[in-house]
């Protein structure tokens, strides 16, 4: 049996993301975590059902609240599957940064657009625009 999404011409696809923050506070790690969450939907013209989850993996600088908990306030997301984890440390890696890993339902023409942010724009200089 076809499942219904692979049916409706969609594709179950991974996105990449990730943002730094100026702070380890709340109010940074919601700035970046909203920012972040906003410019993956839009560029990917995601709906809420199409999201099936979000890994979010952060350094360890970064211990003032939970990323999942940030996203769970987006509209139609208190049925997407979250989960927050610590980065591994790596020697020379970035500080305060904040990654995402979703799985999510698109059309099986669209190219998922990935959202670099931020000086974590230099994680991956070929997908920090609109590629």
């Amino acid at each position: 049996m076809t499942p219904p999404s692979i049916a409706n011409g969609l594709s179950l696809r991974g996105l990449r993301g990730a943002t730094t923050c100026s702070a380890n506070s709340v109010e940074a790690i919601e700035t970046a975590v909203d920012e972040l969450v906003t410019c993956l939907v839009e560029r990917n013209c995601l709906e809420a059902e199409h999201i099936v989850s979000v890994t979010f993996s952060v350094t360890a600088d970064l211990d003032a609240c939970f990323p999942a908990a940030i996203a769970r306030r987006q509209p139609g997301w208190d049925q997407v599957a979250l989960l927050d984890c610590q980065q591994m440390a790596v020697q020379g890696d970035l500080t305060r940064c904040i990654r995402l890993l979703a799985h999510v339902w698109l059309p099986s023409e669209q190219t998922p657009c990935h959202a670099y942010l931020g000086d974590a724009s230099r994680l991956r200089p070929d997908r920090s625009g609109h590629n």
